[in-house]
């Protein structure tokens, strides 16, 4: 195996910051940083330009970032990131590629997670994916003939706000289902569904029904060949996929849905590898000679 050049990945939430050193697919390095979430930006930098001095080597050739909220990808400028109230605009790729004198790429955290199944994970195989990511939200990252479309603003895929029901597909699709219709943390009906309660098999099998309908509108509006999902709700898959598979199996348009392939992740430290996963992704595009850190 070639020795692969290192890349930074960053996953900023709002309670903390993981930042790793990733080379070959693994995570080799890493530090973890409580979000001082109520404080000013330039604090917030700070600390991540501290965090990543920690795991930094000379031959890091860059740094990819997932955040919560809207992302300028061009210019690298964030706006309105989840529970950091100060981050309303902050020109995040430019205060670490001044800082540290190496290229850097940011998107949200949805489109972060599809590209680490594209170079990392069981994205590989395909052109066309979805990578979904089922927990406190329903976000969705687009792989398109191998490349992240993430739109204006980092935004394409955000399907969850489309409405659903009284509702909307992420209050039936995410983890925010089992707490807002029925009272109970995912977690907790994952426990009662392993001891074979009904009530909780029954919460799973109805929670499997809205998120196939979730994947038909994703099937007419991309038709992928794969979909993968993510995050704490798809520790329950066994539970609600077979639920899931009938709600698709309405699907119209069969030759789509018979050669449709749906996983779910199986990436430890999936936001570092799709933070770093995006750097790969975009570095190659970038043409030669575009940016100079002298």
């Amino acid at each position: 195996m070639g020795e692969e050049k290192k890349v930074i990945g960053i996953d900023i939430g709002g309670t903390k910051v993981h930042i790793g050193l990733v080379q070959h697919g693994k995570v080799i390095k890493e530090v973890r940083l409580s979000t001082s979430a109520n404080a000013p930006k330039e604090q917030i930098l700070d600390e991540i330009v501290d965090g990543v001095a920690q795991v930094l080597t000379p031959d890091v050739e860059g740094i990819g970032i997932g955040v919560p909220g809207l992302v300028d990808e061009e210019q690298g400028i964030v706006h309105n990131v989840q529970n950091i109230p100060s981050w309303r605009e902050v020109n995040l790729r430019g205060h670490l590629e001044e800082y540290f004198r190496i290229p850097v790429f940011v998107t949200n955290d949805a489109n972060a997670f599809a590209a680490g199944e594209k170079i990392y994970g069981k994205g590989k195989a395909y052109n066309n994916i979805a990578g979904i990511t089922l927990g406190t939200g329903f976000g969705t990252g687009i792989i398109i003939d191998n490349s992240l479309y993430s739109g204006k603003f980092s935004s394409a895929g955000e399907f969850g706000g489309i409405p659903y029901l009284d509702q909307t597909l992420e209050d039936y699709c995410s983890g925010k289902f089992f707490l807002n219709k029925y009272g109970i943390p995912g977690a907790k009906v994952q426990k009662l569904a392993e001891e074979g309660d009904q009530r909780a098999l029954d919460i799973l099998n109805e929670y499997g029904h809205h998120l196939g309908n979730g994947i038909k509108i994703i099937l007419y509006a991309i038709s992928p060949e794969a979909i993968i999902l993510g995050g704490s709700v798809c520790s329950c898959f066994p539970y609600f996929k077979g639920a899931m598979e009938n709600s698709i199996a309405s699907f119209p348009f069969k030759p789509v849905t018979d050669q449709l392939v749906i996983k779910c992740s199986s990436i430890g430290n999936s936001a570092i590898l799709g933070a770093a996963a995006l750097f790969k992704m975009r570095n190659i595009k970038e043409p030669a000679g575009d940016k100079v850190f002298a």
